[in-house]
Order: C-alpha cells, then sequence, then structure tokens
C-alpha cells in the first residue's frame, strides 16, 4: 500500500490509499480531498497513519494465523500419514483384473507387498507396520500360508486365465511351456525339496522345479511346482493336458524349450494329437542331418526346412549377430578354462559335455589341456539355431512364433529379480505353494502395468513405479472448529501425477 495524490479537474487534490491486487493497483480508500496546501498535507499525514495501523493489523493476523498453523502441525503424528501409493496402483490393477474377490485382505497385502517391498515374510510385517499402520503377526501370516494353496491356487489361476483371454481377445491358439529351478537355503532334503540340476548353479542347495504356462506376450495360464530331481520332459505333458481340459483349450500349439526336446517328449504330443515347435539342438542331431545343415549355405534371416522322419521338420536359420554373440561367448568360456587349467585347479573329472568343459582333454595320464581343435571345429555351428516342428506353418511363421518363448523367460526373469521369488526360506511344502501362488499373482498385476505403460509411452518401468508409489501419501486430521475428519492427498511430483493418470484412464 502506498499513498497517491491525485490532481483533479476542478483544482483539487485527493489524498487516496492505493493496494496492489492481482498485479493491479486499485484505490483501497480516499481520505479527502482540498484545494488548501495545509489540509492537503494533513490528508496525506492521516493516510499514512491509516498504512500503518492497516499493516500492523494484517502483521498480527499472519502472525496468529502462523500460529494456528503450527499448533496444527504439532498435533500431527507419524499414524496419520499413510502411504497410499501402492493401493493406488497395484491395488487399483490387483481388483481390476479380478483378484479383488478373493475375500483375503491378508493375501491382498501379500501380493501388493511383494510389488512393492519384496523379500521375505518377516519383511512384509515390517513394511506393513511401517508404511500401513498394519498390525500383523507373524504366526497369522504362517496360519494363513499353511490353507492358501488349496483355497486359492484354481481361483487365483481362473481369474489370471480369464484376464489373458481378454486381453487376446477370446482366442489363445498357442500356448508356451518351460521351467525353472527355484533353490533354498536350508540344506536339508524332504519329500519335494530335492538336490538336482539347479540352473541358478546353486547345485548344492536343494530346489523345486517351477512349471510356467503362459499365453503370448506372457500373459499367465498356470503354473504348478515339481520335485527338484525330477526330469523336466516329465512335466510338460500332464500340465498342458490338465490346463488343456480345464480351461476347454482347442488343441494350441505347444512352444517350449530345447531343455524340453526328447523323444518320449516329442511321442507323447503326437499321441495326444498336440502341434508343436520345440527348439532343437542341432549339434546332437545325426550325422545325416548335420551334414546337410552343414551344406546349406545359409545367408542371414532365411530359414530353411530340412525333413525329418515321422511328419516332423528341423527349420534351420543364421544369425550374424547370434553368431559374433556365439562366438564371443565361446571365447570367455575358453579364457575361464585356460585360467583354470593355468592354476592347477581342474583333474581329469572335470572332463565332461557340461558347458565348455567340451573343450577339456586328457593329455598323457594326469595332465588335462584344451583341446582347442575342437574349440575351432565348433565355429561353423555358430549363428546356427534349429527348431522342430510337425507343424504345417512356413518356416518364417515358426521361427516368429517360437521367439516369443523369450516372454517366458522373462516371466522368471521378472519372478527371480524384480517379485525376488527365490531363495525361498520355507520347509514346509504348504508354505512354499503360498509362495509361490502369492508371486504368480504378484506377476499377473505386474504384465498389466507393464502393458499399459508402454501403451501410453510413460517412458519410466515398472520398477520404477513401484519405487514412485512408496511416496505417494495421504493425511488425516480433523479440523479444529467443526471437528470433521478430512483425508488430503499430499501433492504429488510430475511422474507420480502422470501415473496415477495412467491408472485411472485403463483400470
Amino acid at each position: 500500500m502506498f499513498v497517491r495524490k491525485k490532481q483533479n479537474k476542478s483544482g483539487s487534490v485527493s489524498i487516496q490509499i492505493i493496494s496492489k491486487t492481482s498485479g493491479k493497483y486499485k484505490v483501497f480508500k480516499t481520505i479527502g480531498s482540498s484545494i488548501y496546501p495545509e489540509q492537503i498535507e494533513k490528508y496525506y499525514v492521516q493516510a499514512k497513519n491509516e498504512i500503518n495501523k492497516l499493516c500492523n493489523q494484517l502483521s498480527f493476523i499472519v502472525e496468529e494465523k502462523d500460529a494456528l498453523i503450527e499448533s496444527f502441525l504439532d498435533s500431527i503424528s507419524n499414524s496419520q500419514i499413510e502411504v497410499i501409493g501402492p493401493e493406488m496402483v497395484f491395488g487399483r490393477i490387483f481388483d481390476y483384473i479380478g483378484y479383488g474377490t478373493i475375500q483375503e485382505p491378508l493375501f491382498r497385502h501379500l501380493v501388493i507387498t511383494r510389488l512393492v517391498y519384496p523379500g521375505s515374510k518377516l519383511k512384509t510385517i515390517e513394511y506393513l507396520q511401517r508404511y500401513q499402520n498394519l498390525e500383523i503377526s507373524i504366526d497369522s501370516i504362517y496360519r494363513f500360508l499353511d490353507t492358501l494353496q488349496s483355497k486359492l491356487k484354481e481361483q487365483v489361476e481362473n481369474i489370471s486365465f480369464a484376464r489373458t483371454k481378454k486381453i487376446l481377445g477370446g482366442r489363445i491358439e498357442i500356448i508356451f511351456y518351460d521351467m525353472t529351478t527355484l533353490y533354498f537355503e536350508a540344506s536339508d532334503e524332504d519329500d519335494l525339496r530335492k538336490t538336482g540340476f539347479s540352473k541358478d548353479g546353486k547345485h548344492q542347495c536343494p530346489q523345486i522345479y517351477l512349471g510356467l504356462l503362459v499365453a503370448k506376450d506372457g500373459y499367465a495360464i498356470g503354473y504348478d511346482i515339481f520335485e527338484g530331481n525330477i526330469s523336466e520332459g516329465h512335466t510338460l505333458i500332464p500340465m498342458i493336458r490338465q490346463f488343456e481340459k480345464r480351461f476347454k483349450l482347442n488343441k494350441p500349439i505347444v512352444i517350449a524349450d530345447s531343455g524340453l526336446l526328447s523323444k518320449d517328449n516329442i511321442k507323447s504330443l503326437e499321441d495326444n494329437e498336440y502341434e508343436y515347435i520345440i527348439g532343437a539342438r542341432v549339434k546332437n542331431e545325426t550325422e545325416n542331418i548335420k551334414e546337410k545343415i552343414l551344406s546349406l549355405n545359409l545367408t542371414n534371416g532365411k530359414p530353411v526346412s530340412i525333413k525329418k522322419d515321422n511328419n516332423l521338420s528341423l527349420i534351420v536359420s543364421y544369425s550374424s549377430s547370434r553368431a559374433s554373440k556365439d562366438f564371443k561367448n565361446r571365447t570367455r568360456g575358453l579364457q575361464r578354462l585356460e585360467k583354470n587349467v593355468a592354476s592347477g585347479k581342474l583333474t581329469k573329472n572335470n572332463i565332461n559335455n557340461r558347458g565348455y568343459n567340451k573343450y577339456l582333454k586328457l593329455d598323457g595320464e594326469i595332465k588335462v589341456t584344451i583341446d582347442r581343435e575342437k574349440f575351432d571345429a565348433d565355429n561353423k555351428w555358430d549363428g546356427i539355431k534349429g527348431y522342430v516342428t510337425n507343424t504345417k506353418l512356413n518356416p518364417e511363421v515358426v521361427i516368429s512364433n517360437y521367439k516369443h518363448l523369450w516372454q517366458i523367460e522373462k516371466a522368471f526373469r521378472i519372478s527371480k529379480t524384480d517379485l525376488r521369488i527365490r531363495p525361498i526360506y520355507h520347509h514346509l511344502r504348504k508354505r512354499i505353494e503360498a509362495h509361490i501362488c502369492i508371486s504368480f499373482v504378484a506377476y499377473g498385476v505386474y504384465m498389466d502395468l507393464e502393458r499399459v505403460l508402454k501403451l501410453s509411452a510413460a517412458g519410466f518401468s515398472v520398477k520404477k513405479a513401484s519405487e514412485m508409489t512408496q511416496n505417494m501419501y495421504q493425511i488425516k486430521y480433523v479440523l479444529p472448529k467443526s471437528l470433521r475428519e478430512v483425508t488430503k492427498t499430499l501433492k504429488m511430483d510430475d511422474n507420480q501425477r502422470k501415473l496415477t493418470k495412467i491408472i485411472n484412464q485403463y483400470f
């Protein structure tokens, strides 16, 4: 505020108090007007005094408001501030998919916590207590886990399959199957946890096999767990038949990696009238087939079909980028072998066909050396990939369909890293099964969020979104005058607002 002397047309001077509001000057008050200098000066002094009074009053009001705000903030406790991001994002998707129809609040908490704060059940309790103000005992969690599998697995899979079918337009013509091992930190075995060949390299740890069945783009159909020492091939047909019958699948094409390629599996698939595409191990083919492959003069990206017995075709393709990768991998493997040979750590017991150990040989009676001729001979196989199929699909379509298998590999990678499904600390079978069930549902929620983040070109990953949800808060407080309870969402940053907009749009 300031005092203005305004010259009027009549010759008089008006003394005005001027204020600035919203960037515009306005007459707050006119003190008076006169043509006499003495009176004009009196009005001017009067205006100055009024401004001082107004400023003192405003200062008092501001101080009073500040004191009120400070008093209000002093009354706020941590228990009134809640993290709402996980529920706003993952809880919303959980409900939208249909998992919200499962009337088990603890199940919901366990799934969402696995997406936001994966870890042991003790860490789950810590998270729920610290960020959700929920007091849950470890005993109540274990009691729930003991009944979860028998109560919820079938319902969970039904919901997951319905969602997958809807996303894919109602038709599932191709299914993908793969297995992975999940190890346990404990060293003791039982009827489920067995030591066996570990894909994680934890051969000394008891493990189980997890079989996962997904549709195109990695959307879940179902899962099962098997003893840790079972042969991978013995799981394929039982699991496919189980879900085909249950979900009334119309003989979908089965796609699996080379670990499931065996005469028994192929016979079982054909006896059950399945079409299939299975990754081939071209270097394990007959000498006649191998000679045909090497005589093809394959060009980059141009697959060739070779007829085999019993209406089978071997589709063979060459990729220059794959060839470069194969050579680099073999070279690194050879360098590690050379280092171990030089150190004297290797014995004749290390000479086997496991990985790059196939390049070892025994020189004389006791000396282990590198078989460089064998290493060089493998050059001709670099970049060559094979696929065995009984379908009538053209080679390009066979390879295109098989490439979707990486989605199931991605599913395992997500489960093992982002969701930290391993290592498993449980001992009892029921709790192990429950742990897998929770992770399976978390994977379904994860995939739906990933899908909409891509559709909306969000610019951040599911992992980043998960981190953002942990800093999205709301506060509950009581208004001091009306005593009415109010819930207020605290201001979000740009990415958090973008995330909530995407969630509101798609779910």
